[in-house]
């Protein structure tokens, strides 16, 4: 196979591996996980996610892995020995997606970036190199671009115009829990402020690029009512495609080493509260919290709403509206429109009727609802 770019940057894209592989791009994040390869190869670097625009094989690329930020958990900041430090010119980056792309190896591209000599000077080596791909290259595909902290309001406007998707990751949900995590960061200045100017850009200029964020969890402290909260606010103010979350996972030569292993199962149950407020119109105050201010690892929190709310107090499908049906267990936004449209033709009485409209395990749901008045867990012991 002839890929049209100098050897010497695809073997630098090769050593650069998997070094995004902490940063979900897509919006599958949990199935992202890159397998381990036995020998450093360019499809470490290569990942193949369900994007807005279908399923692609993705570029995830960064300008450069040197940083002077010094973010406790982050393997590229400034001063970490273990890191080996990269940097691409944007014409060097540039050509070499184009040569993967006409080589049919990828269908997008993922570009972040470390920081040196601030966020603006970084951003603009971001920007450059979209630009170079875009007009050089003419490609229409798929872009996800990182904000950079500090990166000014034009260059975010700019991001906008050149790409699919961008991501500013707040990491954090309090400027508190920033200063255990990240020192160097300003919450509310550098971060948050720029997630609203990316609103803001997005309705002045009628643009249709989405916007994402990033949190780490559980690395200081921080709780699931925190991200949720904030993420609930991003979702309802800002409009925000997609929270990202990533559990904490130490990493050697770096001032949280020492600490555990978030366990895997917390960020899946973020995913699936996130997921409940994003697109099941639930409000922050439904979710149920442990005393500590964390989602209970043992229960789905869906369910953990229908056991406090629903299973003495049962929803009728003939009469709950599109809120209600949300809200119970095995009923998803198809299912729900499903019930809310074969009800207005008939009555809704057996778990056969309920398999038909695409509620693949009316079990769950049982305990929480009413077919014709009555309950139907006695109809799912006779299936």
């Amino acid at each position: 196979m002839n890929i049209h770019t100098k050897p010497d940057t695809l073997q630098k894209l090769i050593e650069l591996g998997n070094a995004t592989a902490f940063e979900p791009a897509g919006d599958a994040p949990q199935s992202e996980k890159q397998p381990r390869y036995q020998s450093r190869s360019l499809a470490e670097c290569i990942a193949h996610l369900s994007t807005p625009k279908g399923k692609k094989p993705v570029l995830k690329a960064m300008v450069t892995t040197a940083c002077e930020k010094n973010c406790y958990y982050c393997p590229f900041r400034a001063g970490r020995g273990k890191t080996r430090r990269l940097t691409f010119q944007p014409d060097e980056l540039a050509k070499a997606f184009d040569g993967l792309h006409q080589a049919g190896q990828v269908d997008g591209m993922f570009l972040s970036s470390g920081i040196i000599k601030g966020g603006v000077t970084t951003q603009d080596k971001l920007i450059d190199t979209v630009e170079v791909v875009r007009k050089r290259y003419h490609y229409r595909g798929y872009v996800h671009l990182k904000i950079m902290p500090g990166a000014e309001y034009d260059q975010i406007a700019r991001a906008m115009q050149l790409s699919d998707r961008v991501s500013i990751n707040l990491e954090a949900p309090t400027q508190q829990r920033m200063d255990a995590l990240a020192p160097k960061k300003d919450f509310a200045g550098e971060l948050l402020q720029r997630l609203q100017w990316a609103h803001d850009i997005r309705q002045k200029m009628n643009l249709r690029t989405s916007i994402v964020t990033q949190f780490v969890v559980g690395a200081v402290g921080d709780t699931d009512a925190e991200l949720l909260g904030l993420t609930s606010q991003l979702y309802r103010q800002l409009h925000l495609a997609r929270a990202y979350y990533s559990a904490f996972s130490p990493v050697l030569q770096t001032p949280l080493e020492n600490l555990a292993a978030v366990d895997p199962l917390r960020e899946f149950r973020l995913y699936q509260a996130s997921f409940l407020l994003r697109d099941y119109a639930w409000d922050f105050e439904e979710l149920d919290f442990l005393p500590g201010g964390n989602l209970p690892l043992t229960v789905d929190p869906k369910i953990a709403y229908a056991e406090r709310h629903l299973r003495e107090n049962p929803i009728d499908l003939m009469t709950a509206d599109r809120r209600q049906l949300l809200r119970i267990p095995g009923v998803g936004i198809q299912s729900a429109e499903a019930i809310l449209h074969a009800r207005g033709q008939r009555a809704l009485r057996d778990v056969g009727q309920l398999r038909a409209l695409g509620i693949r395990a009316p079990e769950k749901a049982a305990p929480y609802i009413l077919m014709g008045g009555q309950r139907i867990l006695r109809q799912l012991s006779l299936f």
